[in-house]
């Protein structure tokens, strides 16, 4: 006895059986496109924040659209590149004078540490200690603190390579963002389309606004406050006579727009003045890069909230929610949401208001 599927079942399980497909196919989409997923950000970051400059320098050469993203491209990369390849040249004559310090010490010994770090008051005692008991059994002594050193080092190394990582998605984001904007207004058809078909034409237009006026806010306060604190950075180096200060002050803009922090320059530079027993200007590096913390961590959330053109609790939350969820890109992620968010609310609340005074 044969036992028929009403029609009514049948569509049911045909339309659960057409879901489950269709999930499944967004979830593979989503793990073979979650590795580009920090490139396209950084592609329409670069987009949004130049497009305006970009069609301005179009309708300069209106026939040579490609050649100008050719040198936007070129421009763009050589800023980020540059300040890594003097970091990595000055990384390889510290790693080349720590070789030859460790050959030293191990055909003359450990030598001394200089006098003014032992007299260091709280912790003068505690690293002459350490230091004596390393020349007397250095083996036994690497090994009471292998794990401590190991963490310091692993840290480095996870650090130093996600720079590395996020340098390479800036500049693979740069060229994609030169495709978008050699191909215009053109490339946001489908996205239009989707979403007029989505919330209709007039939300649609409101979405795509909300969405630019976010990127475009939390680029200007982000690249304004990097700006900040390199120059405020130059100026510190100057007075204390640091070599190189526009070099260094570049690299502190750099790790400042990429949320990594003046820190990694300002420490080795407080350590490096230490060691050439220059104390005062240690303490006044040491005070003035608290400061310019201080004034990072204020001003960059306020800048990118005054910089769009929406209201500035609902970029500033986006901003620092997604910031602690995702970190730098989160910046830019957080505010679109809470941007699209506001903007879908907002309509929402309109067709209630129409709706109200319609009845």
């Amino acid at each position: 006895m044969s036992t028929r599927i009403p029609s009514t079942s049948r569509r049911i399980i045909e339309t659960v059986l057409v879901l489950l497909l269709l999930l499944g196919l967004m979830y593979a989409l989503f793990e073979v496109m979650k590795i580009f997923f920090g490139v396209f950000t950084f592609a329409i970051i670069f987009a949004v924040s130049f497009f305006g400059l970009f069609e301005r320098c179009c309708r300069w050469a209106p026939r040579r659209r490609k050649l100008i993203g050719v040198i936007y491209s070129i421009l763009l990369i050589t800023v980020v590149v540059l300040p890594f390849v003097y970091i990595i040249n000055t990384l390889n004559g510290h790693v080349k004078g720590v070789g030859q310090w460790f050959i030293a010490a191990r055909v003359n010994g450990i030598p001394p540490l200089p006098e003014w770090l032992t007299s260091l008051p709280y912790v003068g005692e505690d690293i002459a200690e350490f230091w004596k008991q390393l020349q007397l059994r250095p083996k036994e002594t690497a090994g009471i603190y292998e794990r401590q050193i190991m963490h310091v080092l692993q840290h480095i190394v996870t650090t130093g390579a996600g720079i590395l990582g996020m340098a390479l998605q800036i500049v693979l984001g740069i060229i994609v963002s030169a495709v978008f904007l050699v191909s215009g207004e053109k490339i946001l058809n489908p996205v239009r389309a989707t979403l007029s078909h989505m919330f209709g034409e007039k939300d649609s237009k409101a979405l795509l606004n909300a969405a630019g006026q976010a990127v475009r806010g939390v680029s200007i306060g982000v690249i304004g406050a990097s700006l900040i604190a390199a120059v405020i950075s130059w100026i510190g180096f100057k007075i204390a006579g640091i070599p190189f200060a526009l070099a260094l002050a570049a690299i502190v803009f750099f790790l400042v727009l990429i949320q990594v922090g003046p820190l990694w320059i300002w420490v080795p530079l407080v350590i490096w003045l230490l060691v050439e027993r220059h104390t005062g200007t240690a303490v006044f590096m040491i005070i003035y890069g608290a400061a310019l913390l201080v004034i990072d961590a204020v001003l960059k959330p306020v800048l990118i909230a005054k910089s769009g053109k929406l209201p500035f609790l609902v970029l500033f939350l986006g901003v620092i929610g997604g910031l602690v969820a995702w970190g730098f890109t989160g910046m830019f992620k957080g505010a679109i949401i809470l941007a699209v968010f506001y903007t879908v609310f907002n309509s929402w609340m309109e067709k209630n208001k129409y709706y109200a005074q319609k009845e």
